[in-house]
């Protein structure tokens, strides 16, 4: 099952049988106060720097966010997408939980967006798949409700086949919802990703459909981040993960594909020796750049 994202010039693929789809979550000011007050000046500086950034260091897409209290986030949105667009050429996840911002979003958009996100709940089912069936977008579904996050992995999944009936009563195919099966922190309960990891393979054998969730709330509050993630998602990507939003730290990309290829995602390990050859050959370069200096 093949969810397709497209940006003005370069189409990626989620799927079960291709490689893990890496979602940049970097630009997002949550967390991130000096972003946040760039953003609130109409600085979009650091948003071309780390578009670029996270692309370079093995990103398929990016994640794109605007959530920042007081501010016009449609409008500020609108002009961030615009900018990520203008510095990268890959697909872009529309990441917002207010309608207005998603619209003005999915109207600034050049492309095939991913919309982040839509729960189980009937109000903002209605609210939002309309919305991404009227831009031909694809969606993430996160697998909750008005109770909250369910425990259990069976509650997880109903709400997930929920999501998918509704999209498909606003013709919205099941290829274009991807599921989120809910990442927690650890260190807030040692089951978290137990837990988490029986929902993927509950979703992928009930219903086959992509999913994607946010990696690094594994480690929330804990230290060595990158490398609880890095351990994390090879894990996930064996119990039928497709793609995540995500650190772009090497560790954590490195991670994922050497898990590719492990996996049969990378046939004859045709990426992974790409890679390394590139890493050799830039490594020479600064080698000999270095060398011409003294």
């Amino acid at each position: 099952m093949d969810t397709v994202l497209r940006s003005r010039s370069k189409t990626v693929t989620i799927s079960s049988d291709g490689p893990f789809t890496i979602i940049g979550e970097r630009i997002n000011p949550t967390g991130r106060k000096t972003f946040a007050e760039q953003l609130r000046q109409g600085d979009l500086s650091t948003v071309s720097i780390d578009a670029a950034a996270q692309v370079d260091a093995g990103a398929d897409m990016l994640d794109v966010n605007a959530g920042i209290p007081l501010v016009d986030e449609a409008s500020l949105l609108a002009d961030m997408l615009s900018t990520v667009q203008a510095a990268v050429e890959v697909p872009i996840c529309i990441d917002s939980s207010v309608i207005e911002a998603l619209e003005a979003g999915l109207s600034a958009y050049e492309g095939r967006a991913l919309v982040n996100s839509v729960t189980a709940e009937d109000e903002r089912l209605e609210e939002i798949l309309p919305l991404v069936a009227r831009h031909d977008a694809a969606v993430i579904g996160l697998a909750n409700d008005e109770t909250g996050i369910p425990e259990t992995p069976e509650k997880r999944l109903e709400c997930a086949r929920k999501i998918v009936s509704a999209a498909g009563d606003y013709g919205i195919t099941p290829q274009d919802v991807v599921i989120d099966p809910l990442a927690m922190t650890v260190g807030a309960d040692t089951e978290a990703v137990t837990t988490t990891l029986r929902t993927i393979r509950l979703i992928r054998s009930e219903l086959g459909v992509n999913m994607c969730l946010g990696a690094s709330n594994v480690s929330f509050g804990l230290p060595q981040r990158h490398v609880l993630n890095a351990a994390f998602l090879p894990m996930a990507m064996a119990a039928g993960l497709t793609s995540a939003i995500m650190s772009t730290a090497p560790v954590c990309v490195e991670a994922v594909r050497a898990s590719d290829l492990l996996l049969g995602h990378d046939p004859w390990g045709a990426s992974w020796i790409a890679a390394h050859r590139a890493r050799q050959a830039a490594l020479a370069a600064a080698e000999q750049e270095a060398a011409a200096a003294r």
